[in-house]
């Protein structure tokens, strides 16, 4: 089923031009056999959205509720910061599920992979629709591996808000990072919520203060814990100043109670809160000239008569304004702080009309999503989320429209706007809608079929994978005739092998994994060739002369540049095949066969005897590159990592030791809480096998997060001894 693609309707429309975001969420494939509007067969699902006991609501009610009552959000995090389990108990609270499920025990909504339950990680997205207090909230649970970034961005670039979850004990951790600056790329407006508030070592005022340095944000305290780590039982609710402990006997955290701080009660506890809400009041008014004028106005002499509904709606607007974060915490393991939650999210994150979308979609199948279930649904209104069928070639970033006459005049339109003034051009930036920037793998390695009568089917599955997931890159070998594999990192590849096996039935053979090189030259160098062939009675004859030389700023694909001696003569096709001899060129280094970066070539000469194809002048022109890059002087370029772990400080030693020994750059190390972090880069080759290494080392007790940095030139000796290793001589 990997043509269900999730996608986003918003309000408004553009001529007669209708479209949408294509949003590849690949994990939908259980059987549309069940797709009609009835309780869902399978794990303990509860009632659907709308269906209240054995009450129905309006079929139009369920599917299109008011768009001001819609929230479409997503779960994101640093792994291993409680996401899935957060999402797992917003389901259980709302309705949508009968029993609360446990990643360690393999039964959650939203990792229904068998891959994901057997390692207790999120690999892929997955959304799920379920009703809060009349609110209708799309949600999707996205991963927090490095590995599957790209799962992250194609979800941000859908959705009205974002609900970032933090390990209270770590704070701001290595890919809170990366996601962050990813729905800051989006303009997402996000709540923070601090989850593990139980375990030893959780910090509520540390973790805030990450989020203040790290991501340089404005955390707006919404709540203040009652307890931390093992004494944890509760919240404060500034906004109201009200007391919510949860019934310890609870198996469900269902029985909780919500009472007003009281001075003869709580008398410490309400003070803290009341110097919270004055803060948070003034925090408020700094970033909001409108809440700021009625606290001058009215409440300047007693913030006290503040009511709590003006105060919300002043941080609903900072909130949507990314001006600042609201924050809350609790414990989603252990079933504390996850309704105040639900209501954060449909008081504080905007709606979809509060959302800049220039898109409308008009599709004629239609799903909505339940994890890997889902109902089929006659129509759908602006703002929802849902899932759409049939769509055999379109790929993640596709820009979909109603017909071939409506692109046409869209790129029509697109001509003529371009034409116009810059300030005029807003309306061409609307016509198409923004892809996702697919990051360029860094690990690859062969594939085999077990024979080559299933080469066909390995294809097959390898197209429809790529589809799904456009950060896994396959290739053929030119020389060996061998399917290579790129990946985003060790789990990726192991990852995309395993589903080949499972889903496609086909036990392929891996070849061991190899790191993304890049090549580079350090001089300037000039060459010139001659191509001269004759095919039939038909005489193919040119001459190229160019020069490459290597440029300062960091550039994947080379710059083309053209001689004032040949600027002004070359026909189009002529200059097409140059470049496209150029970037051929450029695919395979001198060295070790790896594209070659952060290089110039200027064309000084281009002969071409009459009816010379321009396939001739592209294989001469390759042909000269080449043999100017051989007599360069050259380098190599490793992909090098930004590491980060965290260690306790009785282990600290072996693993510092172990890093020297893998080339690690140590940047820092910092202390958070009774354990070190270990900060700096290491390059990508010395990585491998290194979770398992790591566990050694510390006993299972530390924890490790990667991400590309950026390429850098390798020393002399370790070129050479990479050289030596590549061309088997050691």
């Amino acid at each position: 089923m990997s043509n269900l693609r999730i996608f986003a309707v918003n309000r408004k429309k553009i001529s007669s031009l209708h479209y949408f975001n294509n949003m590849c969420s690949s994990k939908i494939r259980a059987s549309l056999k069940r797709l009609k509007l009835h309780v869902l067969l399978g794990r303990n699902y509860s009632s659907l959205p709308g269906l209240i006991g054995n009450d129905i609501k309006s079929l139009h009610s369920i599917i299109n509720p008011p768009i001001a009552k819609i929230r479409n959000i997503g779960i994101m995090a640093h792994i291993d910061a409680g996401k899935t389990t957060t999402t797992e108990r917003i389901l259980y609270y709302s309705g949508y599920t009968r029993s609360l499920g446990d990643v360690d025990d393999g039964d959650t909504v939203t990792d229904f992979m068998a891959q994901e339950r057997e390692r207790g990680i999120t690999i892929q997205s997955a959304a799920v629709t379920f009703d809060w207090k009349g609110y209708r909230i799309n949600l999707i649970d996205t991963p927090g591996h490095v590995d599957f970034t790209l799962e992250v961005e194609r979800c941000l670039r859908v959705l009205d808000g974002a609900v970032a979850v933090f390990d209270a004990s770590a704070g701001v951790e290595a890919q809170t990072l990366a996601v962050w600056r990813q729905a800051d790329k989006h303009q997402v407006p996000r709540i923070c919520f601090l989850n593990k508030m139980d375990k030893i070592g959780a910090s509520f005022n540390y973790a805030v203060e990450s989020i203040r340095e790290k991501l340089k944000a404005k955390p707006l305290l919404l709540q203040l814990p009652v307890g931390e780590g093992k004494a944890f039982k509760g919240v404060v609710d500034v906004v109201s100043k009200e007391k919510l402990l949860w019934n310890p006997n609870s198996d469900d955290g269902k029985d909780f109670e919500r009472k007003p701080l009281l001075e003869m009660s709580d008398p410490k506890l309400l003070k803290e809160t009341t110097e919270a809400r004055s803060a948070l009041i003034e925090q408020v008014a700094d970033l909001d000239d409108e809440f700021a004028d009625l606290v001058l106005g009215e409440f300047s002499e007693n913030f006290d008569l503040l009511p709590a509904e003006k105060l919300q709606t002043a941080i609903h607007r900072v909130t949507l304004a990314q001006t600042a974060v609201p924050v809350l915490c609790g414990s989603a393991l252990k079933n504390k702080g996850v309704q105040p939650l639900l209501d954060a999210i449909t008081m504080y994150l905007p709606s979809p009309e509060e959302r800049n979308y220039e898109f409308l979609e008009r599709i004629s199948r239609l799903l909505l999503p339940f994890a890997d279930q889902h109902i089929e649904i006659p129509l759908l209104t602006a703002g929802n989320i849902a899932l759409t069928v049939g769509l055999k070639h379109t790929a993640t970033g596709d820009t979909i429209v109603s017909s071939k006459s409506s692109a046409l005049a869209a790129s029509r339109r697109a001509r003529r706007e371009g034409e116009k003034k810059q300030k005029e051009n807003n309306e061409t930036e609307r016509l198409l809608l923004a892809g996702v920037e697919i990051p360029e793998p860094v690990f690859f390695c062969t594939i085999e079929p077990p024979s080559m009568a299933k080469q066909p089917d390995l294809d097959h599955a390898l197209k429809c994978l790529q589809r799904e997931d456009p950060s896994l890159k396959v290739k053929l070998d030119p020389d060996s005739g061998q399917t290579v594999l790129c990946g985003m990192g060790e789990l990726h590849i192991e990852i995309i092998h395993d589903r080949i096996k499972r889903e496609y039935g086909l036990e392929t053979y891996l070849g061991p994994l190899q790191v993304a090189y890049r090549e580079a030259i350090l001089n300037s160098v000039r060459a010139t060739d001659t191509l001269d062939r004759t095919l039939g009675d038909k005489r193919h004859l040119v001459t190229v002369e160019l020069e490459a030389k290597p440029v300062e700023t960091a550039s994947l694909l080379p710059v083309i540049e053209y001689a004032a001696s040949v600027a002004g003569d070359l026909s189009q096709a002529s200059r097409e095949a140059f470049e496209d001899g150029v970037h051929r060129a450029c695919l395979q280094g001198p060295l070790l066969g790896s594209p070659v970066q952060d290089v110039a070539v200027t064309l000084h000469s281009l002969v071409i005897h009459p009816g010379t194809s321009t396939t001739m002048i592209s294989a001469c022109v390759s042909r000269c590159l080449q043999k100017a890059l051989k007599k360069a002087d050259k380098q190599i370029l490793e992909p090098l990592m930004s590491l980060e772990v965290t260690v306790s400080r009785d282990y600290l030693s072996p693993v510092l030791a172990d890093l020297a020994q893998r080339r690690g750059n140590i940047q820092e190390i910092q202390s958070r809480q009774d354990n070190k972090v270990v900060i700096g880069f290491v390059p990508l080759a010395e990585t491998m096998g290194y979770s398992t290494v790591l566990r050694t080392l510390t006993s299972g007790s530390a924890t490790f997060a990667l991400e590309l940095s950026n390429y850098q030139a390798m020393n002399p000796q370790d070129q050479s001894t990479l050289l030596s290793q590549r061309h088997g001589l050691s």
